[in-house]
């Protein structure tokens, strides 16, 4: 059979063609309990090689490895021991979105515009206090975050453990419809404005809370969202923080260990697995090297799954990830850590950071971190985190360890 050159011509560009139909913006969906997630994904496409970015607001989850051939994609993301596989068929794209342990979302994009907002949006930008929450931390409200311009708005729920991560959506039919997935915690909100002022707040179709501007809540006695600060502590702080776990290569480090002695040490309770601790990580990352020459040293103690305990290929990739130089240490299986923490007290946040002073006991103990999708707050734990570090290295302890 003789091909035609016109025929040979297309055969040779049709690779080219296929990168250049992947690359660019996406609307995307995953369904997650029969809830359709709405988000935006970025692909890339160069040959057979591909990447995929995923966001929280402006922040990107880029693969770390993938391919595109024959209309098939494949993309990885190591450190959150998760990948997307989907056909590119008729100008769409299907298939599932795999986390650890066997979870499937089926997935779906299209190139189809993001949606428009409609209607004068009425203004809920600000801080505002959620109330009817139901917790198994033992709150009583969280804090709803929210960003405006015109009818787009950005925002964040705040628990004691940190936040959703960034929420995005627009003012349609009279309320505001946000969602968010980057590859972790999924979910969908619907804000409707109501006459008395206040918000009426749909998280994931099923649960319903109010959301008050704070100044009303205080003045109507309404709980108020728990202080990260005082949520856990220790049973005796007059008692040093113990530990004793390996580190990656297998070495037991413990909390005598002389690089530790006379020092400043954050306990850093946390998971690879978790999406707050994730938040966290590039925080703690750069607070060590800033203050690391002054005294301060890190230990995280991260519980995983059983497979990672073996292999810990996620949490290698998370460490490269967040360029984390402090000490990492493997505490056990997730359902374990309350049994070998047991110097704490109410403790059930992730991540959760003990403050020892140079004489090693604890000074104080925040528990969850926010991301950058809380605006101010996230600023204010920063900044709070900082000040306390400061504050125990400027210090001279004389009972030191």
């Amino acid at each position: 059979m003789r091909i035609s050159a016109p025929l040979i011509g297309l055969l040779a560009i049709s690779p080219v063609l296929m990168a250049d139909s992947l690359s660019g913006l996406w609307q995307a969906s995953v369904n997650v309990n029969g809830l359709d997630i709405p988000f935006r994904i970025e692909l890339q496409a160069d040959g057979d090689k591909a990447r995929g970015s995923l966001f929280n607001g402006e922040e990107r989850f880029t693969s770390s490895s993938g391919q595109f051939s024959n209309g098939s994609l494949l993309l990885n993301w190591d450190y959150m021991a998760a990948k997307l596989e989907a056909k590119m068929e008729n100008g769409a794209l299907d298939g599932k979105y795999i986390r650890p342990n066997g979870v499937i979302y089926p997935f779906h994009a299209t190139r189809t515009a993001a949606p428009a907002a409609s209607g004068k949006a009425p203004s809920i930008g600000g801080i505002w206090v959620l109330t009817g929450v139901k917790s198994s931390k033992g709150e009583s409200a969280w804090q709803l975050v929210v960003k405006q311009k015109g009818g787009d708005v950005a925002a964040a729920i705040l628990r004691v453990d940190g936040d959703t991560g960034t929420l995005n959506g627009v003012y349609k039919d009279g309320k505001f419809v946000l969602s968010h997935f980057s590859g972790m915690r999924p979910a969908l909100l619907e804000v409707t404005p109501e006459k008395d002022g206040t918000l009426k707040v749909v998280l994931n179709k099923k649960e319903e809370m109010t959301a008050v501007r704070p100044a009303e809540a205080r003045a109507k006695g309404l709980a108020e969202p728990t202080d990260p600060a005082h949520h856990t502590s220790v049973k005796n702080d007059a008692e040093p923080f113990h530990f004793n776990f390996p580190d990656l290569a297998g070495k037991m480090v413990a909390d005598n260990d002389p690089r530790f002695r006379g020092k400043v040490v954050l306990i850093n309770i946390t998971g690879s697995w978790c999406p707050n601790c994730h938040d966290e990580a590039p925080f703690l990352a750069e607070l060590y090297k800033k203050y690391r020459a002054q005294g301060l040293e890190i230990v995280a103690l991260s519980f995983e799954e059983p497979d990672q305990l073996k292999d810990p290929t996620r949490l290698r990739a998370f460490i490269k990830r967040y360029g984390i130089e402090y000490t990492v240490l493997l505490g056990g299986e997730t359902d374990s850590a309350k049994e070998k923490l047991t110097q704490a007290q109410n403790w059930d946040a992730w991540p959760t950071t003990f403050f020892v002073a140079r004489d090693g006991r604890v000074r104080s103990v925040h528990a969850g971190f926010p991301s950058k999708a809380s605006g101010e707050l996230y600023t204010k734990a920063k900044e709070e985190f900082t000040a306390q570090v400061e504050k125990m290295l400027a210090e001279n302890s004389l009972s030191l360890r």
